[in-house]
């Protein structure tokens, strides 16, 4: 029995009928054109609710999800679904385009994208950067309790809104966590995060994301990643070890800064064993 037939009754998973995009939703502002999609603040029509309305790039999507043919990969908006919990974005409902393409009901977010208030450099106290550490944190803790991998962490898919409350988002490159969906030579996210078993294209799991975690959580406290950016070739960098955060930061406490750097180990099984192990070990922290 698949995951969509022991799930199909709790969740929507798009049903045959096909929704006509634009009848059934009003763009409000121009959408943003990512990597894989395009993404709208939209008002849904039918409820009269602001939403975040996600239309994957199907051209772009297929040669990804061909990698998994066979193994019953459930698509984006399913997977969205399934992860429910704190500092993630709720996804509300999914489905079939008329014109055969797929759409994403989300949450809209409002706020800033960690990335930008991070290029800006825009001031943020210990206490703050402590927070948003946390809050990312407990958001990948949720997508690995939901038996899935992200495999792009990074300050781009972090959004903090105008109280403080951060949340990840874009399951987009997100697969189950078992063997057949990360198997070597899968190279995939965002190069300046990658871990090195993803880089050398190894066999991999969850601790991919506790790796790109490590590289954001360094940059939200230092203003700078752990090696020089750049491409999947300049990453190959991080089989190397990382100049130690607090001579970059001194006011970092260290059970902080050696929660970081133990999520930047090149081998996995020297990295935290669980984003649990990594929230237990900054709990008293501010």
């Amino acid at each position: 029995m698949n995951i969509r037939s022991l799930l199909g009754p709790l969740f929507n998973f798009g049903g045959t009928s096909k929704v006509h995009i634009w009848q059934r939703f009003e763009p409000i502002g121009e959408g943003i054109a990512g990597t894989m999609s395009r993404f709208y603040k939209a008002r849904d029509k039918e409820s009269g609710i602001t939403v975040g309305l996600k239309l994957p790039n199907m051209d772009k999507v297929a040669p990804i999800e061909s990698r998994f043919k066979g193994l019953n990969k459930p698509t984006e908006g399913e997977i969205g679904q399934l992860i429910v919990g704190d500092h993630v974005v709720k996804t509300r409902e999914h489905g079939k385009t008329h014109d055969g393409g797929q759409f994403i009901v989300q949450d809209f977010l409002d706020g800033m994208l960690v990335h930008f208030r991070l290029k800006r450099g825009d001031p943020l106290s210990l206490d703050n950067r402590i927070d948003l550490i946390r809050q990312t944190a407990q958001g990948v803790a949720v997508v690995h309790e939901a038996g899935f991998v992200h495999r792009d962490i990074c300050p781009r898919n972090l959004m903090m809104s105008p109280d403080g409350k951060t949340t990840l988002f874009d399951f987009g490159l997100s697969v189950p966590n078992k063997p057949a969906f990360l198997r070597p030579g899968n190279r995939t996210g965002t190069p300046n995060y990658m871990a090195p078993e993803v880089i050398r294209r190894r066999q991999s799991d969850h601790r991919l994301d506790i790796f790109s975690f490590g590289v954001t959580a360094y940059e939200i406290c230092s203003g700078s990643l752990p090696w020089p950016g750049g491409d999947a070739r300049a990453a190959l960098a991080h089989d190397t070890p990382a100049r130690d955060i607090r001579e970059l930061d001194n006011e970092i406490p260290d059970r902080l800064a050696e929660a970081i750097m133990d999520c930047l180990k090149a081998d996995p099984e020297n990295r935290h064993a669980s984003m649990e192990d990594f929230l237990r070990k900054i709990a008293r922290l501010n």
